[in-house]
């Protein structure tokens, strides 16, 4: 499949939502990260923002949840019309059940790998997620520097795939922008997320574009 782009907004301009959301249609996937102020130093936005946005487009919400109780969140997303939950697994005793339940909802079901995370924790879930969120930096802020021990997590999760023939994607965020993205999508990325990089450029879709190795 082609790399697809998932711009965050964490990065735009909120006081003219609209039109940043306007400039992103040649983004596949709009990007949410929600912060509690307590899994994360940061705090980010919450339900009200998230509807608005998706009364600005059609495209697919992604939201990955930094919080310490992402399971209260799912109900509500997805009545908003999220269509991706991730989440981080030291969140949460059942990761399984979990799952499940954002499945039950009509979402696909994620989990976020910090980058101190290993990949063989997911050992036993793999074949129940629809994603990894793969961190290349430390949640919480945009515009950090990407750390790249990513990309060996990268390799090894497409290899895993591979060997044991599962259909989960690779999602990337944090840090991605022109240097990185190559490397990332030689790697076997299939979603690469930018926030940074899109919105402080002039022209949103050149740099989608550049993303996409295009």
């Amino acid at each position: 499949m082609n790399t697809l782009i998932a711009a965050s907004v964490l990065s735009a301009d909120f006081s003219r939502l609209a039109d940043e959301i306007n400039r992103l249609k040649s983004a596949d996937i709009i990007h949410l990260d929600l912060m509690d102020g307590h899994f994360v130093p940061n705090l980010s936005f919450g339900y009200p923002l998230v509807s608005c946005i998706r009364g600005l487009t059609d495209q697919p919400l992604d939201a990955h949840l930094m919080v310490t109780n992402p399971q209260n969140y799912i109900d509500g997303l997805s009545r908003l019309g999220v269509s991706w939950f991730s989440f981080h697994q030291e969140t949460v005793y059942h990761s399984h059940r979990l799952i499940q339940q954002i499945k039950d909802h009509g979402m696909k079901a994620g989990i976020a790998l910090n980058p101190a995370t290993p990949v063989n924790t997911l050992d036993s879930i793999l074949e129940d997620l629809d994603y990894v969120l793969v961190m290349s930096v430390n949640p919480g802020y945009s515009a950090q520097s990407f750390i790249p021990s990513a990309i060996a997590k990268i390799k090894e999760l497409d290899r895993i795939r591979k060997s044991r023939n599962m259909d989960f994607l690779i999602e990337v965020d944090g840090g991605v922008n022109a240097q990185t993205s190559p490397a990332l999508r030689e790697a076997k990325a299939d979603i690469l997320v930018s926030a940074s990089y899109i919105f402080g450029s002039k022209d949103y879709d050149k740099s989608i574009t550049t993303l996409k190795g295009q």
